[in-house]
C-alpha cells in the first residue's frame, strides 16, 4: 500500500475513534449525532433509492457548502425532473438543519470514507453524476467513482497554496483532481494554482452563492413577526454571531448604541446554554419564540431562537453585522445582507474568504476590531451620503458576480451526463 494512502486510512480511523470518545466520555452532542446519523443511514438509504429513476448525488461538508451548491442542485432538479437527488453531509451542522430539505429526495450523512463504505454506498446509490461542493475530497469515494466511470464535478472550488495538492507529498490527492471530470473554481488564484500542477480541466465560474442570494433579492420573503417588532428605521441585524461578537455588541449597545435603534440578534448556535449567555448580556431581550407567542417585547432587542430565518431577516436591517470574525471559525456569509444593499460590519478575521476580501476592498464591508471602531463605523453610517454610497456598492457587488450556476449547468448539459426526459 502507498504510504500516503496508509497514513490517510490511519487518519480516518483515528478521527472516528476520537468522535466515539468525544460522544461517550465527553457527552458531546454533535459527536453523538455524527455517529447516530451514520448508523441510521444505510437502511433508509436502501429504501429511498429503490426504483428505476436515475440518481444525482450532491455532497456538501456542512451547511455553508450546501448553500453554495444549492443553486446548482435546484437548477438540476428543474432541468432533470426524472432524476432523484441524493444530498449527503459530512457534518451534523449541515444535516440537522437541512435533513428535511424538500429539494432532495433523500438527505443523509456520508458514511466514513473507507474502501468498504464507498463500495457499499455506490452499490446502493448507483449515481449517474456526482457533484462535490467547494473542498470535499474523500479518497475512497472519488477513487470508486472514477473506477465505475461515474462523472464527477467540483463546484465553487477554492484552492490555496498551503493545501496538500501543492506539496511535494501530495501526489495521492493530485491524482484525485486529475480523475475528476471538471473543476469549477471561484477565483483566479485557484485557477492559477491548478494550472501550475497540470490541472487543465478547470473553469473560473465564480461563487454560486451569488446566484442564491440574488434570487433572495428578486423574491423577498416576508416575516410578519419581524415587521411587527420593528418600530423605526434604524435596525441592526446581527447574524451568525458567536460569544465574542455578542460581547462586543452588548458593550456597544449599553454604552449609547441603543439610542433610537433596535437590535435583532440571530446567533449561530441556539442551544439553551448559549441563549442563557445571550440573555445575561442582554437582560432586557425577548426571544423570538416568546414574542411570536404573544409576549410583549418590553425591549428593543430581539433574539432569534430558531434556524432558517436569517437570509430573509437581513432584508429588514438598516445595518447588518455578520459574526464569526473574532474567532477561528472566520466570518459567515456576508453575501446575504449584501444582496439587499445593506452596509455590512465584520470582525477582523476574514482573509480566507474571497467575497469578504473583495467587498472590504470595495468599501462595502467595514471591518471593526473593538467597541470603539464599532461605534465609529455605525456613527459614520448616520451620514446619508456615505450610507447611500455603501448600499450601492454592496448591492452592485452581488449583481455583478452572479452567473456561476449558468456556467455549470451549461457544462452538464453539453456533456449529456444526464437525460432530461
Amino acid at each position: 500500500m502507498d504510504l500516503s494512502l496508509f497514513l490517510y486510512n490511519t487518519g480516518i480511523r483515528l478521527y472516528q475513534a476520537a468522535v466515539r470518545l468525544s460522544a461517550s466520555i465527553g457527552k458531546n452532542r454533535k459527536a453523538q449525532q455524527w455517529l447516530d446519523g451514520r448508523n441510521n443511514s444505510w437502511p433508509a438509504l436502501k429504501a429511498v433509492v429503490q426504483g428505476p429513476e436515475p440518481v444525482i448525488w450532491v455532497h456538501a461538508a456542512s451547511l455553508g457548502e450546501f448553500e453554495q451548491g444549492r443553486p446548482v442542485l435546484e437548477a438540476m432538479r428543474k432541468a432533470y425532473p426524472a432524476h432523484k437527488i441524493l444530498l449527503s453531509f459530512f457534518s451534523p451542522s449541515g444535516y440537522e438543519v437541512r435533513k428535511n430539505y424538500p429539494g432532495a429526495d433523500y438527505v443523509c450523512y456520508l458514511p466514513l470514507d473507507t474502501a468498504a463504505n464507498a463500495a457499499a454506498f455506490l452499490d446502493i446509490v448507483q449515481p449517474r453524476l456526482a457533484v462535490f461542493i467547494k473542498y470535499e475530497f474523500w479518497y475512497h469515494y472519488l477513487s470508486a467513482l472514477y473506477a465505475r466511470k461515474v462523472p464527477v464535478i467540483l463546484i465553487s472550488g477554492i484552492f490555496r497554496q498551503q493545501q496538500v495538492f501543492f506539496k511535494w507529498y501530495g501526489g495521492l490527492f493530485r491524482r484525485l483532481l486529475r480523475q475528476m471530470d471538471h473543476l469549477f473554481v471561484q477565483n483566479e488564484a485557484s485557477l492559477t494554482l491548478l494550472h501550475n500542477i497540470g490541472i487543465q480541466h478547470v473553469t473560473l465560474a465564480g461563487d454560486t452563492r451569488f446566484d442564491r442570494v440574488w434570487a433572495l433579492r428578486q423574491q423577498p420573503v416576508a416575516l410578519p413577526e419581524i415587521e411587527r417588532f420593528i418600530t423605526g428605521p434604524k435596525v441592526l441585524v446581527a447574524g451568525s454571531t458567536w460569544p465574542a461578537d455578542e460581547e462586543l455588541l452588548a458593550a456597544w449597545w449599553y454604552d449609547g448604541g441603543q439610542e433610537g435603534r433596535q437590535l435583532i440578534l440571530a446567533p449561530h448556535e441556539i442551544n439553551e446554554a448559549h441563549l442563557r449567555d445571550i440573555t445575561r448580556l442582554f437582560p432586557d431581550a425577548v426571544l423570538y419564540s416568546a414574542f411570536a407567542g404573544g409576549q410583549a417585547p418590553g425591549s428593543r432587542v430581539l433574539v432569534i431562537d430558531n434556524v432558517g430565518m436569517l437570509s430573509a431577516l437581513y432584508r429588514y436591517s438598516s445595518i447588518s453585522y455578520v459574526g464569526g470574525g473574532f474567532g477561528k471559525e472566520g466570518i459567515h456569509n456576508l453575501l446575504e445582507p449584501a444582496t439587499y444593499g445593506k452596509p455590512v460590519l465584520i470582525g477582523p478575521i476574514y482573509h480566507q474568504f474571497n467575497e469578504a476580501e473583495m467587498l472590504v476592498h470595495l468599501r462595502g464591508a467595514i471591518v471593526v476590531t473593538d467597541v470603539a471602531s464599532l461605534r465609529r463605523s455605525i456613527e459614520a453610517l448616520n451620514d446619508a451620503y456615505y450610507y447611500q454610497q455603501v448600499t450601492e456598492i454592496t448591492g452592485r457587488f452581488v449583481e455583478e458576480h452572479q452567473g456561476a450556476t449558468e456556467k455549470i449547468m451549461r457544462y452538464i448539459q453539453e456533456k449529456r451526463f444526464l437525460t432530461s426526459e
